[in-house]
């Protein structure tokens, strides 16, 4: 047991219905950080670490409800995790009621660290937070439940790999058996499997002597939290404080797979890998209590950016992600960059024309979302090979891509010039098989997974006499977002083809009407954009679509009431939909 003379002092929390042992250290007035431990540990488990770091800050450890020196409940409903908060409140009111802590944990002690840093309840308690080999059941739920409704080997591979890592877990949802397990042969010979396990040698702390008790109990743990949250895990577990998270490179019992989201979930991350087994408190102190340390000094200088997720119950469902927008200078671009960043996404505003993609940065940052503004010409391999390499370099690898940057040409086929088919499909074909060979092949490099969307159209669904250069580049679009989709998905980055109707944007102002004067071209481009604004249907509603297409992984959404009945007809009318052809659509 630490004491006084360990330079760690040894005193009681009281909590709502427990009495919880607690040791500190340090200063008080210096910055806290409160460590929560796994299971069957107990608070000693962070005696190295602790002792490094009381020199400089307030070190604080204490054993959760059933271990340890704390209290044990009987009741497997008094270790739920909402009981577990209870705790934890007690805990930073005892030990630092005016100032937020900075929270570590490992093993279950980081699951309860996740519940802590992601509830609402604690927002504004806590300055951070440092995960080791423990995730958020929440997070490991819609991780699962997501790779269920979308199976491929390779996401049926990390949910069987890791179940075969979990197997205790199973296992401790039998009665009676574990309890008896730990009682006789696990109590008795658990130092000595985690000596050769890891290599750890016992301590005169570690492993604790209520060693037996404290797996006996712990138990409760995975009975009561585990099967509720992955089979109803809440859609908005985001960290509202900065995260560190510590993988170690060779824990037998967490997948790193299970953190490939994790951006989703922790808008300010900063990952690191140490090497050691799972008991990385206990073989790597030194590593550990540099890298908290490290933290502590950055998010309290300031160095760390502060999170502004919400935390009104909105779900921000692509918070930390990455998404590059095409053409978002205007149009469908520019209401897709704001949607997804109002959802918590990082946004790469890319247009040919600087000045429009600033000012959609601008709009951006008024509703409160981060995004930059680049400037490329999609049509130019050259171009779009150095926006490749300079948003990998400066920002990282893409999480989503929305091919959106295209032009607008009317008129028939003999009076389409060569040029004028070549500008087209540079623009709406090559834009966008430049966009996914260059960032599709990034997301598939970085084994994560990813999602690419292809702005295709309803022409490229209905043909039109009057739109053969414009519905041809659309329909090549679908059919190539569909081979991809194939393509890719054994790497888990999905692709999804998004056919607006008549949208309301500014492609009726620049479009290209064929074999006509340039007089007629203004008449006819003041024409349809009058028919366009009419019917009155706003970009927003295809964002909208957008993010759903990215959240279902959908193929082919069609957005607007003539898209869906150009699918219509393409399905079940097929003479009526030639004969449509046939009429046009460009007013004269």
């Amino acid at each position: 047991m630490a004491s006084a003379s360990s330079g760690l002092t040894p005193f009681t929390i009281p909590a709502r219905d427990v009495r919880l042992a607690a040791i500190e250290g340090g200063d008080p007035v210096q910055p806290t950080i409160v460590f929560v431990h796994g299971y069957p540990d107990t608070k000693e488990v962070w005696h190295d670490v602790l002792s490094r770091l009381a020199g400089r800050f307030h070190v604080v450890a204490y054993d959760v409800r059933g271990a340890g020196g704390s209290t044990r409940p009987k009741r497997t409903a008094d270790y739920d995790l909402d009981r577990l908060t209870d705790d934890v409140i007690a805990v930073l009111d005892a030990v630092s009621p005016d100032r937020p802590a900075h929270l570590v944990g490992h093993d279950w002690g980081s699951i309860q660290g996740w519940e802590f840093a992601t509830t609402p309840r604690l927002d504004g308690r806590l300055a951070s937070f440092t995960s080791i080999s423990g995730p958020s059941l929440d997070h490991v739920g819609v991780w699962m439940q997501e790779r269920a409704r979308r199976p491929t080997p390779a996401t049926l591979g990390a949910v069987l790999g890791q179940a075969a890592r979990s197997w205790y877990i199973g296992a401790f949802r039998t009665p009676l058996l574990p309890e008896l397990a730990w009682r006789t042969v696990i109590g008795r010979r658990y130092g000595k499997l985690l000596q050769r396990a890891e290599g750890i040698e016992s301590s005169g702390s570690h492993p604790a002597p209520t060693l037996v008790d404290d797996g006996v109990h712990g138990i409760n743990l995975y009975r009561r939290n585990v099967g509720r949250r992955l089979r109803r895990p809440r859609p908005d577990a985001v960290a509202h404080v900065p995260v560190q998270l510590i993988v170690p490179s060779r824990d037998p019992f967490i997948s790193t797979r299970l953190f490939e989201d994790l951006p989703r979930w922790a808008p300010v991350l900063r990952r690191r890998t140490v090497d050691s087994g799972h008991w990385a408190p206990r073989s790597q102190p030194d590593a550990l209590a540099r890298w908290i340390g490290e933290l502590v000094d950055d998010v309290e200088g300031g160095a760390v950016p502060e999170v502004h997720a919400s935390r009104s119950g909105d779900e921000r469902p692509f918070a930390g992600r990455l998404v590059l927008v095409t053409g978002a200078g205007s149009g469908i671009g520019r209401a897709t960059a704001i949607s997804f960043a109002e959802a918590g996404g990082e946004v790469l505003v890319v247009d040919i024309d600087p000045a429009a993609a600033a000012r959609t940065v601008e709009l951006v940052e008024l509703v409160g979302g981060v995004a930059h503004a680049l400037t490329a010409d999609v049509s130019d391999l050259d171009a779009m090979e150095h926006l490749a390499k300079t948003v990998a370099e400066d920002h990282g690898v893409v999480d989503i891509l929305v091919n959106n940057a295209g032009i607008g040409i009317a008129g028939g086929f003999l009076e389409t010039s060569v040029d004028e088919w070549r500008r087209t499909l540079d623009i709406n074909l090559w834009g966008v098989i430049h966009g996914c060979r260059l960032f599709g092949r990034q997301m598939v490099e970085r084994g994560q997974g990813g999602h690419i969307v292809n702005v295709a159209s309803a022409a490229g669904i209905q043909p039109s006499k009057d739109l053969p250069a414009y519905s041809t580049s659309k329909a090549a679009v679908l059919m190539l977002s569909e081979c991809l989709r194939a393509d890719f998905a054994g790497a888990g980055v999905g692709v999804s083809a998004i056919c607006p109707g008549f949208v309301n944007t500014n492609i009726t102002r620049t479009t290209r009407f064929a074999g006509r004067s340039d007089e007629d071209n203004v008449r006819l481009r003041a024409r349809t954009t009058a028919m366009y604004r009419r019917r009155d249907f706003p970009p927003e509603r295809v964002a909208d679509e957008v993010l759903r297409a990215v959240r279902d992984n959908a193929p082919v959404v069609p957005v607007a009431l003539e898209a869906k009945l150009a699918v219509f007809a393409a399905r079940f009318a097929p003479r009526a939909r030639r004969l449509l052809a046939r009429a046009g659509g460009v007013p004269n």
